[in-house]
């Protein structure tokens, strides 16, 4: 099931599956970051109010902003 990293839960494990058509603000940042199709992620903490997420991804921790996440799409319940 495809959808954006924001609506993914605490624990919850997912698999980068592309970006979202018009996100190319943050595309090149997010591949620069290792969010590589085919990536698999845990994410680890959400700001109470949505924004930063926090996932753990090859090894490290990574925060992303709100709009940041909305313009990744991943696979849920990877793992």
């Amino acid at each position: 099931m495809k959808a954006t990293m924001r609506d993914m839960d605490i624990g919850e494990k997912g698999k980068v599956a592309g970006f979202v058509k018009g996100a190319t603000t943050y595309r090149e940042k997010l591949l620069a970051m290792g969010l590589t199709r085919g990536t698999e992620f845990t994410v680890e903490r959400i700001a109470p109010l949505g924004d930063p997420v926090e996932i753990i991804v090859r090894g490290f921790a990574l925060s992303l902003r709100r709009d940041e996440a909305s313009a990744l799409l991943v696979e849920r319940g990877v793992g």
